[in-house]
């Protein structure tokens, strides 16, 4: 995948040759920003305009806004303190207004002098601080602000233009030290290289790249921030969607082994037994894989499916194929427990067909194997024996799959489950183990709309299951106000007793495992340390915690049932223990933490409590839910929260709650959340590169994008003619995607 060369670009300026080391070293350390093209690449959050005021009655506690607005009052008072037992301590309070809300700031101690002389009524300032609340009203703690006269040459240079640009900003970094320093390298737009081809920038009337900058940053008019919006959404989507086109057709280049089933084989023997008809949906789906499977390049496909909708059916189906075609299937699991699920589901669903060279196993019968880290030393060295020689025509795994000494005598398919939960590398390490690149199928629970599929996985062709399979039970789902209304928790008790009573069992999950020195010392030990979520920071409280809660409950309000625990940090035999006594219905309650998120089967299992329901995402919550409701009886979700009412985080259950629809809770999720979070951690943790795209409300955008890229890369796939595209590209691929993007 050797390009031209990129053009030299004038935007690639370290920022402390141009605002001298002090000023780079903040941008650096607070906001990311390295070049001049970093810099000018970070757009205004939203503008001011100077005749019209903030909407003040908006603002988001705890967050740190900037705010344009006029004084309206401004007082000194004197009081004692430990500090000036005398009375000499000041407080000055001034009140800003926009004329429909208020807001006051406050200054302490020797900080007032300077304010007091210059913050006079009538006076139009920006104000930057955090938003807090004393006394019933919103404050802003010794803001930073900066007058806005007209009457100084500084003002009216650095200000010019009715619309003021407001940054994302930091307390270190306030939004005018931005605009000044965005004012010092703006002149170095001019010369900003366009990655657009001139064709489709003139088909769309799109403006320039350095015209596109300009206006971002120093617009006259809404209309000039709408056309440099639009130009710069356009360069985000398309830069990536190349990118993509890129991947794709290198992808397309390389051999692969085609794998068609035998007409009379494994694959039939398994469709013979199954005691259902597959879905409409399972059967469209598991053609387009057979399809891709019969080519003489690797499959890429994704395969998303709704919670419960049957996909490691059609991914057991997809592996039969292989095997009956000479070749072994190898399906990656996230988690041990999950492998062990995985296995015991499979050979339950294959009976004597995956009893391969055993006494009772079918003569069409393969070997299906299971290899995880905390194996005992004799069953893996069998487990390896297998693989290599092809006995084991199918290996359910964890990362233990990666290493370099597992070897395969043909591997044909690599089936990888819940995607996001693995780096790229992981992947590729796997998909190398082949003699000829494998055929790759990547399957997740978590639904995606369109646009971010496109985005995220644009190098995956994506098949979708929608349909659930028939006989699932519906689940309803209801907030628990436990801070409210505690009478409602106390019920949610008595409806787990109920379930139990009739015979089934239940989840009871908890966002922490408990012991939290124990916690600590496992995030020390993975390089991370914990950060408390705006959630316990506002309520000082720790998250409520498998171990707690379940010596809580079976003293309480479950006593004489029988519950169990189950969380990351038990031993595999442990877990596997426990998972197996609650599989067999042995245990009535299971507390535990989200390793039961993906893959965990148990039918009989109608009941779950999700305690600080709020602490989990939406996605997460719906990956949850899906646990229960998977036999004939109905499911019963309850989202208990302290969250009061009117809190995002309460409207954020209240919608898992309104809707099963998985593709419309992430929707929902997206919205709620920035869409640097959804492709950061997809794209291998890189820092997003999306800043004006929106990848739900700009699909038109991202499909047209996809489209000319797919055009443009088949014409010129080393984009000889389009250096500039060339630059645009090497910006976006740092190391990291760079190899997420170049390994087949």
């Amino acid at each position: 995948m050797d390009l031209v060369p990129a053009l030299k670009e004038p935007l690639e300026q370290p920022l402390k040759s141009v605002l001298g080391p002090a000023t780079a070293k903040v941008m650096a350390e607070h906001l990311g920003l390295h070049t001049v093209g970093d810099l000018l690449h970070h757009y205004p959050r939203r503008y001011e305009e100077r005749g019209q005021l903030t909407h003040l009655a908006d603002l988001p506690m705890d967050e740190h806004v900037t705010v344009v607005a006029q004084v309206a009052d401004a007082r000194l008072h004197s009081f004692a303190s430990a500090k000036a037992p005398r009375g000499k301590g000041q407080r000055l309070e001034v009140t800003i207004t926009d004329g429909s809300g208020r807001l006051q700031l406050v200054f302490f101690g020797s900080g007032v002098h300077k304010p007091h002389k210059e913050l006079l009524p009538g006076t139009r300032a920006m104000f930057s601080g955090k938003v807090s609340v004393f006394n019933r009203r919103l404050q802003l703690a010794h803001p930073a602000y900066e007058l806005l006269r007209a009457d100084t040459d500084e003002s009216v240079e650095t200000w010019a233009g009715a619309l003021i640009p407001l940054y994302p900003a930091t307390a270190k970094l306030e939004s005018w030290k931005i605009g000044k320093a965005i004012q010092t390298v703006l002149p170095t737009a001019q010369e900003a290289l366009d990655p657009l081809p001139d064709s489709l920038r003139d088909g769309r009337g799109l403006v320039s790249l350095p015209e596109a900058l300009l206006k971002i940053h120093r617009p006259h008019t809404k209309a000039d921030i709408a056309d440099a919006r639009a130009r710069l959404k356009w360069d985000e989507a398309f830069v990536l969607q190349v990118a993509l086109a890129r991947r794709r057709h290198a992808d397309a280049q390389l051999p692969a082994v085609p794998r068609v089933p035998a007409a009379d084989g494994l694959l039939t023997s398994f469709d013979a037994r199954l005691p259902f008809t597959l879905t409409e949906g399972q059967q469209k789906v598991s053609k387009e894989i057979f399809d891709d499977l019969a080519t003489d390049h690797p499959m890429h496909r994704l395969l998303q499916g709704e919670v419960g909708s049957g996909k490691t059916l059609v991914a057991l189906r997809a592996m039969l194929a292989v095997v009956d075609a000479g070749g072994q299937a190898a399906m990656l699991a996230p988690t041990e427990v999950l492998a062990q699920q995985h296995h015991r589901s499979v050979v339950e669903m294959m009976g004597e067909l995956a009893e391969g060279g055993m006494l009772g196993g079918s003569e069409r019968a393969t070997k299906v194997v299971v290899l995880t880290g905390s194996m005992g030393t004799a069953a893996r060295r069998q487990a390896l024996l297998d693989l290599v020689t092809g006995e084991a025509g199918i290996v359910i795994g964890t990362h233990a799959l990666i290493e370099d000494k597992v070897r395969f005598h043909d591997l044909g398919l690599v089936v990888v489950d819940e995607q996001h939960r693995f780096g790229v590398e992981q992947r590729d390490a796997l998909r190398s183990k082949g003699k000829q690149p494998p055929h790759l199928l990547v399957m997740t629970a978590t639904p995606i709309p369109r646009t971010v599929a496109m985005t995220v996985f644009g190098d995956l062709e994506t098949s979708v299951l929608d349909q659930l399979p028939a006989g699932r039970s519906p689940i309803a789902s209801h907030v628990v106000p436990a801070a409210d209304k505690p009478h409602f928790l106390a019920r949610a008790w008595e409806r787990v007793r109920e379930e139990v009573g009739n015979g089934h069992q239940a989840y009871v999950v908890c966002p922490r495992i408990g012991d939290d020195a124990d916690e600590a010392a496992d995030a020390k030990k993975a390089g991370r340390t914990k950060k408390k979520s705006p959630e316990d920071e506002a309520e000082k409280r720790p998250p409520l915690a498998v171990l707690d809660i379940a010596e809580q409950l079976a003293k309480g309000p479950l006593h004489g049932l029988g519950v169990e625990v189950l969380h990351g940090r038990m031993p595999p035999d442990d877990k596997d223990a426990v998972m197996r006594r609650f599989a067999a219905g042995d245990t009535d309650v299971l507390v535990a933490t989200t390793v039961i998120e993906v893959g965990v089967n148990v039918p009989n299992a109608t009941a779950m409590v999700i305690m600080d329901a709020d602490r989990f995402g939406v996605s997460q919550l719906h990956q949850l839910r899906g646990r229960v409701g998977r036999g004939s009886a109905p499911g019963l979700c309850l989202l208990v929260s302290e969250m009061p009412e009117a809190s995002a985080a309460r409207r954020r259950l209240d919608a898992v709650a309104a809707t099963l629809d998985g593709f419309e809770l992430s929707r929902i999720d997206l919205e709620q959340r920035r869409e640097g979070d959804v492709l950061g951690q997809a794209q291998s943790g890189a820092r997003s590169s999306l800043r004006v795209l929106a990848v739900i409300e700009d699909e038109e955008v991202i499909a047209e994008a996809r489209e000319e890229a797919a055009r443009l890369v088949a014409a010129d796939p080393e984009l000889e003619t389009l250096p500039g595209l060339r630059t645009a590209l090497d910006a976006l691929l740092d190391e990291e995607r760079e190899q997420y993007l170049d390994k087949g």
